[in-house]
């Protein structure tokens, strides 16, 4: 249980980054790549003949979303919330801020919510309840990351890529203080580093 993440089975980061802290890659791109190809299968498969539109929420998912568009061998729409807890160099989530200034329509639409991670599942709870006012047809969620052991609320996603231990976790859109998001692994940080 003392074991520090440096002591665990992790492949360490590349040194082709130059980073501020050291990171140990827990999920390869490769392995990122080959589940968001699968993730794109399966919602092509689920929305074949339907009006999707993907939402992403920003910043986190940008990179997520980006990959998996291209994965989706349907038409859609695409269109983007903001939602921010963490600030700063904080690790623990904060007041929850939501904007939607770039919403398209989706009156009438099947809606796909796409979040970086799953952690306690108030963001993405009320990202749902916003979007259930803009009257979708449906809606379901899709995550890259389900972090184990830390939901608050009654609520899963639909689709996820990866289930994580309860780590702080870095890279491919996610960030500490608004850094590391353009790692294209996905890497946990030592807590003496936050």
């Amino acid at each position: 249980m003392g074991q520090s993440l440096r002591d665990s089975v992790f492949i360490l980061c590349p040194s082709a980054f130059i980073l501020s802290f050291p990171v140990q890659v827990l999920i390869t791109e490769q392995q990122i790549h080959e589940r968001v190809a699968e993730l794109g299968r399966r919602i092509s498969e689920n929305y074949r003949g339907k009006p999707l539109t993907v939402l992403g929420v920003l910043k986190g998912s940008i990179v997520l979303l980006s990959d998996l568009i291209r994965q989706i061998a349907v038409p859609h729409r695409l269109g983007l919330l903001q939602a921010s807890s963490y600030r700063g160099e904080t690790t623990t989530a904060g007041l929850l801020t939501l904007g939607r200034e770039f919403l398209p329509d989706v009156e009438g639409r099947d809606v796909l919510l796409l979040d970086d991670i799953f952690d306690t599942g108030k963001t993405l709870a009320a990202l749902l309840e916003l979007t259930r006012e803009l009257k979708p047809a449906s809606i379901k969620s899709a995550v890259l990351l389900w972090k184990e052991g830390r939901q608050t609320v009654d609520l899963e996603p639909d689709y996820h890529c990866f289930r994580i231990p309860d780590v702080f976790v870095v890279g491919y859109g996610l960030d500490y203080n608004d850094d590391y998001r353009h790692l294209p692994y996905v890497a946990a940080l030592e807590p003496e580093d936050l």
